[in-house]
């Protein structure tokens, strides 16, 4: 029934069938909780942003505000500037050792567009996407919004949360279109060494698979793993879609950058639906980008030095705490705990130990559910050592009187 106003009720407006096979993002859920707690004066430690918590570096603020004083504010070509795609390959041939050209990349609107388009420009409606789990939230969603249908392969805090070529190789059947490996993983923090990556490209390309790599962590790694692409491989392009972000490496979440690495004809496919969609990334932040890609580094080893700090104190004030198991991440910012153990009947899954986390300590966690993980709680450290610590006491007094 619709109001006097005229004004139709959710109830009585008929969406479309691709928006309703999706869900809003679990993180951006937490996040809004999280905020409207702050906006009470609460004191939050808020370990939900999937962001690092470094200003932009200042040499590509600055070339932002260069941009603006020079009127570099009109439409740009769709796949982004010319000069900026040439760097962006330039910079990856450098950093990771492929060897793309301009009309191979894209430029898009944050990793998360990239990988949209690459999946809506290749997916139909009964193709099978393998996602190894635990994933990024958004994975699913895309997958089931171009209407194919995920795949999940769990993985396991035993073996790292490593993603293996010979499981992927049982759950690949003749409707198989993609799998997408992500590597630093989001929310696990695993990485896939180079020679079992190396594996699961050969199963892909074996198989006539798309492997879609999400390196929008790449250079975040701790210890014996490095930065690596799966592009360094030789004969790697032809099944390969390499997508990247601004937004880790260089501090730059808010300025919505990524692109995709591909075939021409897949990139001139994903301009086409750019074209009917977002048109060229804001050109402001193109300039911005074309000067993260021709400048210093040195931001990214301040960053990954102080993450690593915070890593190992956040692993083992996880560790100290009775019932919480913790595998040591080693690449991105996020802590994946097991806290299974403290499941009863007031918390009988851990959406319910985040949200009580929430409520009585207020202490703001993402809950395994989001990422096909039941069991567990996604953490980042992209805060304070003074945030971690207090919030490692809370969750200390949380869970010591969960028991």
């Amino acid at each position: 029934m619709e109001p006097a106003t005229g004004v139709k009720t959710e109830e009585a407006i008929r969406f479309s069938d691709r928006v309703n096979r999706i869900g809003a993002s679990p993180t951006m859920v937490v996040l809004q909780a999280a905020d409207q707690l702050k906006s009470k004066g609460v004191d939050v430690a808020d370990f939900g942003a999937g962001e690092p918590d470094f200003p932009t570096p200042e040499h590509i603020k600055r070339a932002a505000i260069q941009a603006l004083e020079e009127n570099r504010t009109k439409y740009t070509p769709v796949p982004g500037i010319l000069a900026l795609r040439q760097a962006i390959c330039e910079w990856h041939a450098r950093e990771l050792g492929s060897s793309y050209q301009a009309a191979e990349c894209v430029v898009n609107v944050g990793g998360k567009h990239s990988i949209f388009n690459a999946v809506c420009s290749l997916i139909n409606p009964g193709d099978e996407v393998v996602i190894p789990a635990p994933y990024w939230v958004s994975y699913p969603d895309i997958v089931k919004y171009a209407g194919g249908t995920p795949v999940i392969l769990e993985t396991t805090a035993e073996d790292n949360f490593v993603l293996r070529a010979a499981a992927l190789e049982k759950l690949i059947t003749p409707r198989t279109r993609m799998v997408i490996a992500d590597s630093p993983s989001n929310p696990s923090g695993a990485v896939i060494p180079p020679d079992e990556y190396a594996k699961v490209l050969a199963v892909c390309q074996r198989k006539g698979v798309w492997l879609l790599a999400d390196e929008c962590y790449s250079h975040f790694t701790y210890g014996d793993a490095k930065p690596f692409s799966i592009a360094s491989v030789p004969g790697s392009k032809g099944a390969l879609i390499v997508v990247g972000s601004f937004s880790k490496t260089f501090a730059m979440t808010g300025w919505r950058l990524g692109y995709v690495l591909a075939p021409q004809p897949l990139v001139a496919t994903i301009t086409k639906l750019q074209s009917q969609s977002t048109s060229n990334p804001t050109s402001i932040a193109q300039y911005a980008g074309l000067a993260a890609m021709r400048g210093p580094m040195d931001s990214v080893a301040t960053m990954l030095a102080e993450y690593a700090r915070r890593r190992e104190r956040i692993v083992a004030g996880l560790r100290a705490i009775p019932g919480v198991t913790c595998t040591a991440p080693q690449g991105a910012f996020y802590v994946f705990p097991n806290i299974s153990a403290h499941f009863n009947s007031e918390m009988p899954n851990d959406t319910a130990v985040a949200k009580l986390l929430l409520e009585r300590e207020h202490v703001a966690v993402v809950p395994g559910e989001a990422f096909g993980a039941p069991g567990h709680l996604r953490i980042s450290y992209a805060t304070s050592m003074e945030r971690i610590d207090e919030g490692l006491r809370r969750m200390s007094r949380f869970f010591g009187r969960a028991k």
